[in-house]
């Protein structure tokens, strides 16, 4: 059945900043300024930072999968350096001339000369060394491996990190737009998180999941993991 109507699910507004931030490991207010922009002080007034990002749905504010793809990616930036906005913005307009694409963190051809062009462009923009721009190179590539395209090469999983070392986090939990309608779920299985943490917390132990959702019972301890403030 079609539930949305010939759209593209990845391009709907079904998140919102909180959860945004939650699920990719990104401050709140860190995602409302890519995505909304921010107003800063100068000795001649206030001014206005330019978003980051086009949000699905500027007003009230509902990012899409699309988004969230383009803030994990962007969020591998935020690592190595205080983010410059304006500066990322200008060189993200380079890119999507470059590789004339519409959201170009959120497609296969970022992985190839997509990476280079932008941080070449970023990295010329903020004077970073050599060896900065190869460190921000390395976490946009650990940031890229978690992400799945579809044949046209246009994002259509997300594995967002759920550990605080990312190299430990299993890919197990996933966003999917096509399955759950995009809630984040186990991968394999497409049980919505929130349903088992939801149980969980009702008082439900991780061997009682396991057997109901005939489920491996590691799965059932990444969702409940994922709803941690700290998930080791």
């Amino acid at each position: 059945m079609d539930f949305y109507g010939g759209r593209d699910p990845r391009h709907l507004p079904c998140y919102n900043a909180p959860d945004a931030a939650r699920y990719l490991r990104i401050p709140a207010a860190t995602v409302r300024a890519w995505a909304k922009g921010r107003k800063y002080k100068t000795t001649n007034g206030h001014r206005q930072f330019s978003p980051v990002i086009t949000a699905s749905q500027p007003k009230p504010l509902l990012l899409s999968f699309i988004n969230l793809i383009e803030l994990h990616v962007l969020r591998a930036i935020r690592i190595q350096h205080q983010i410059d906005l304006p500066k990322v913005r200008a060189a993200l307009d380079y890119l999507e001339t470059q590789l004339q694409i519409s959201h170009p963190l959120a497609h296969q051809e970022f992985q190839t000369d997509g990476v280079d062009l932008f941080v070449e462009r970023y990295g010329d923009l903020i004077n970073i060394s050599q060896q900065g721009q190869t460190s921000i190179k390395d976490a946009i590539a650990q940031h890229l491996e978690r992400i799945e395209p579809d044949d046209q090469g246009l994002a259509i999983r997300l594995y967002p990190f759920t550990r605080d070392r990312e190299s430990n986090s299993p890919r197990i939990l996933a966003f999917d737009p096509r399955i759950s309608f995009g809630r984040l779920a186990i991968a394999d299985r497409g049980i919505p998180v929130d349903v088992i943490v939801s149980r969980y917390r009702a008082g439900d132990s991780l061997t009682d999941l396991a057997k109901d959702y005939d489920c491996p019972i590691t799965s059932i301890d990444e969702a409940v993991r994922s709803a941690l403030p700290i998930a080791a």
